[in-house]
């Protein structure tokens, strides 16, 4: 669990370099249906990309443990947010595309030895959490809707947690990688991308 004051510090202490514009919310706000169905789809990836992680490194018994484990409450959580989707009598509709994913992608190296490339795998998953975790805190102190500031506020600490867990794993499985150095380089580069978003209804959007 972790306890953020302010978003400013939020942001520090994910290590993120530059906070959404809290004007995002107000985007947010418009169009309930629409951040809850991105959302719900980006649980499901989330999820998937723990698995594919898994897939592509069976024998690291510890790591293959823990996201499965993680596999399993993303899932939950898209079950979470089709109920709050039910309740507001919402249907969940296609599969967003997320830009904002597709162009953090290009920061995994896809040559380079085994362990640099599981390096880049977990930072990827963590700078996501990470993100999504300091939107997280901001709809659940800016939205205006009771239920769902109280919704966000503890799938925030949820992501919280996942980013702990795939920073851990970088360092733990790290070998011979700087891991601490390639972290600095995936925040600068999230800096750059994270500048062209927030103006959109959608979790990354």
């Amino acid at each position: 669990m972790c306890i953020f004051v302010g978003m400013a510090q939020n942001s520090v202490m994910l290590g993120l370099k530059l906070p959404t514009d809290p004007r995002w919310v107000e985007l947010v706000e418009r169009n309930i249906s629409e951040i809850l169905t991105d959302h719900a789809w980006c649980e499901q990836k989330a999820a998937s990309n723990a698995i594919s992680t898994i897939v592509r490194y069976p024998e690291l018994t510890d790591m293959v443990e823990e996201l499965t484990a993680i596999a399993q409450e993303e899932m939950s959580h898209f079950g979470m947010v089709l109920e709050k989707m039910k309740a507001r009598g919402f249907t969940l509709g296609p599969e967003r595309k997320d830009d904002y994913v597709g162009q953090l992608a290009k920061f995994i190296r896809r040559g380079g030895s085994r362990e640099s490339q599981l390096v880049d795998r977990l930072l990827f998953a963590a700078i996501i959490e990470a993100r999504s975790c300091e939107r997280f805190k901001m709809l659940s102190e800016r939205i205006s809707d009771p239920d769902l500031a109280s919704f966000y506020r503890d799938l925030m600490i949820s992501e919280a947690g996942h980013y702990t867990a795939f920073l851990k794993l970088a360092r733990k499985y790290g070998g011979s990688v700087d891991v601490n150095g390639r972290w600095k380089e995936c925040l600068d580069f999230e800096a750059q991308i994270i500048q062209n978003y927030g103006k959109k209804e959608t979790m990354h959007g």
